[in-house]
Formats: C-alpha cells, structure tokens, sequence
C-alpha cells in the first residue's frame, strides 16, 4: 500500500506540525510505500519571499529528518522537483466543477481572514489532488480540516475514471486522524503561526521556555487547588510527559499549594528535554548540508519515476499520447 503526505514549507515549524503531521507520518512509513514531499508549490499562496521560501524548504527537509524519517523506508523530494504534477492539475482541472471548489471550507475561511482571493489559492485542492493521485496513493492520512480536500480528490479521480476508463486513477482512501487532538496553542487557540501563538519545534532555549512561562492562567492563590478543567497547561504537558509525570501534574494541581510558575518551569523542561534528540540530530544535518542536497535528489528521482507511469497512463487515457 501507498501512503503518500505532504507538508508545506511556510513559516518555521512549531510543536503542532510536529504531533499534528510529522509524528504520524514518521510512524507510518513502517507500515507501507511511503512518499513523502515537501509542498513547495502550495507554499506559493502564502510565501511571496522567493528567500524566504527557500530557506523554509531547506528548514522543513532538516527538521523532517530529524524527526525521524528514514530515507530507506520513504521517498522524500521536493514537490516542485516533479514538475509532471502540474500537467496533472490540468488535466484534472478540465473536469473540476467551479462549484465544488467554491464549497471548500479552507478558501473561504482565508480569504474571509484577508488573504487575496487569488487562483492558487481557490484551485488549491486540485493541485492537492493531482499530488496524491500521481503516485497511485492508496492511503492519505490527513486531519479534519483537510478531509474536505481528499473528498475533492476522490472526487475528481471519479470524473477521471468515469469519462476516460475505470483504472486510470487509483481512488484513495483517507486515514482520518480521529484521535490527534489539536494541539493548543499558548493562547488556547489551535496552536497555528496565523494566531501568533506557537511554540517552536527546534527554537533557542532561552527564549523557548519564556514563551511557556508566558501561559496565562487564572488568580487562584498559591495555596488553592488548581482547576484542571480549562488549563492550557495540562494538555501541552501531556504531550511531553509520561504518564507518571502527568498524574504527578494533576494531582498537585488539585491539592494545592504550589503555584503556576511551578507547573511552567515543569512544562517548559519537559518540552525542551522531549525534543533534545532531535536537536541533535539536526544538528548533524545542518553540518552536512550535502546530504541533505543527496537525500532530496534521490527522492525526486524515485518520485518521479513513479509519476510518470501515472501520467503515462493517463495521457493515454485522455488522448494527449
């Protein structure tokens, strides 16, 4: 079985991409064919810096492999180092309703945030769509703010297959990410770089821990229990600590006595220590950018030796070859 996701490279990574996609995507290249990419293309709609895109693509292929993906385990490349993805966006675009993208929650929520209504960004899932349906995906996994999406792409893969032939795509599955909470952010909100309240993946320590230390929490007195019901703090550390360390939390939380400054320090040592291996590794990687420089070209030469027996297929298909 195929799994095939990507990232977008569009701001420095923050905790919520790490459990929100990283982490289930470093678990999942056990279990099949992994592609992986990195979705330069789509960063496109919100990066207009040419530097700056640069720099978050080269960041987010360090830190995924920091993270533990194994290059011998998945096909890992650029998104724009496949070029064949576009001409499937057309081809897909020829039977793409103008209605069906008009019903995407996402554009509508951008641009009711003031970002420009631009084409990119309303024909955002066919391209999403083109990306998975290249590789003959068979599993995607995704969250449910991108479910609507993968409905589009199973969607289009239907029109595609109803007027050129059953089999010249291969309809996709979802993995839904039911049971990945959303992590929260230091404000409450869905941890996100829109809200401006991240805490960062691979940050400097000091600055770091104060942005814990910066959790708004309510007046009760030293003394008092603490609510756990409501507390930005106790779900953040249930993501670093182990359950030992977490019960400790709750507990001292309902008994009193110690403060909220307490329950920060332990949440900021727990975050910056869950981490520590990776840092290191990363380390490694940003002294030898020449692998990464090897690591990416492979990956866009396996990828697209698998697009174009797709394309090939579907040019065929639709009378293009």
């Amino acid at each position: 079985m195929r799994i095939l996701t990507g990232l977008q490279p569009s701001g420095k990574l923050h905790v919520g991409n790490y459990f929100g996609a990283m982490e289930p995507a470093v678990k999942l290249q056990e279990e099949g064919d992994a592609f992986y990419f990195i979705a330069n293309y789509h960063a496109m709609t919100s990066v207009r810096n040419p530097d700056e895109l640069r720099e978050y693509t080269r960041e987010l292929a360090v830190d995924f492999l920091a993270c533990g993906l194994d290059t011998k385990k998945a096909v890992f490349f650029r998104q724009s180092d496949v070029p064949e993805v576009n001409e499937l966006a057309w081809i897909l675009s020829s039977v793409c309703p103008v209605s069906l993208l008009e019903k995407c929650h996402s554009y509508k929520d951008k641009v009711a945030k003031g970002i420009s209504p631009n084409h990119g960004l309303f024909a955002y899932p066919v391209l999403m769509a083109a990306d998975i349906l290249l590789y003959d995906s068979n599993l995607v996994p995704v969250g449910k703010d991108q479910k609507q999406h993968l409905e589009v792409t199973r969607d289009l893969a239907g029109k595609i297959n109803e007027a050129y032939g059953e089999g010249t795509l291969v309809m996709p599955e979802p993995i839904i990410r039911e049971n990945s909470a959303v992590v929260p952010g230091l404000d409450g909100q869905k941890m996100s770089k829109s809200y401006n309240n991240t805490l960062p993946l691979f940050g400097v320590e000091k600055p770091s821990k104060k942005l814990v230390m910066k959790i708004p929490t309510d007046s009760t007195p030293v003394e008092d229990p603490k609510p756990t019901e409501d507390s930005l703090i106790l779900p953040l550390f249930r993501l670093f600590a182990d359950d030992a360390a977490y019960a400790q939390l709750v507990a001292d939380h309902e008994k009193g006595g110690i403060g909220y400054g307490d329950f920060k320090k332990r949440l900021a040592e727990a975050y910056w220590d869950y981490f520590a291996p990776m840092r290191a590794r990363r380390e490694e990687l940003m002294a030898d950018p020449g692998f990464v420089d090897q690591v990416l070209a492979g990956g866009a030469e396996k990828a697209r030796e698998a697009a174009n027996v797709v394309l090939d297929r579907v040019r065929k298909a639709v009378g293009l070859a």
